[in-house]
């Protein structure tokens, strides 16, 4: 039988989120499409001075160009001894064209006369979904955590080997997949959202 679900446009072009939207969202009650699914190869530059700009800018780009209900997200880690840096730079925060050991390297450099016990930290995601008419939902998660001076764990991406979860006694990337997807910043907005969709099943605007 044909998939006669509404489809919704995962809206990022990065593999690690993109694999974890699948994951999360695996019981939405949309057909999930990727960029790569609906022809689309543009970028979005990430020019909000917010999570919240960015993730709304990418959303409704991805909406329009597609003709989709699209959700994108902006992640970001926030150090509270860099004032809540990186946050919207997480990515390019080392500058463009860098891998995420760059990025790394770059964000124990700034910490390096700064005493450890102040390297408290926090990761927090704004899920943005943009529905017909422009009507954007907006969905937040965050988990409290520390940084660390030496990368452990290799499932994640990007700061996710020197973000150390007190309570657990590991960093992101040392969880498995699903005890990630239980606990990260990206699962708690993502759950919001998923709540959302379920509930709109029933709208003729979905």
């Amino acid at each position: 039988m044909d998939d006669v679900r509404p489809r919704l446009l995962l809206a990022t072009t990065n593999r690690g989120k993109l694999a974890e939207l699948y994951a999360l969202l695996d019981d939405a009650p949309f057909t999930l499409e990727s960029l790569a699914d609906v022809g689309i190869e543009q970028d979005v530059d990430e020019v909000g001075a917010t999570l919240e700009e960015n993730a709304t800018l990418k959303a409704t780009t991805y909406a329009r160009l597609s003709g989709l209900p699209a959700l994108a997200d902006d992640s970001g880690l926030e150090v509270d001894a860099l004032g809540g840096e990186p946050g919207p730079l997480s990515s390019r925060y080392a500058g463009h064209g860098v891998t995420d050991a760059d990025r790394i390297a770059f964000l124990l450099g700034k910490l390096e006369n700064i005493p450890e016990e102040r390297w408290t930290a926090r990761f927090r995601c704004v899920i943005a979904i943009a529905w017909r008419r422009e009507r954007v939902e907006l969905f937040t998660g965050e988990c409290r955590g520390r940084i660390i001076r030496e990368s452990r764990g290799s499932n994640g991406f990007g700061y996710d080997p020197v973000f150390l979860l007190p309570d657990l006694g590991k960093t992101m990337a040392e969880l498995p997949h699903e005890e990630k997807n239980r606990v990260s910043h990206r699962s708690a907005a993502v759950r919001k959202a998923a709540t959302s969709l379920k509930n709109r099943m029933g709208s003729a605007e979905g």
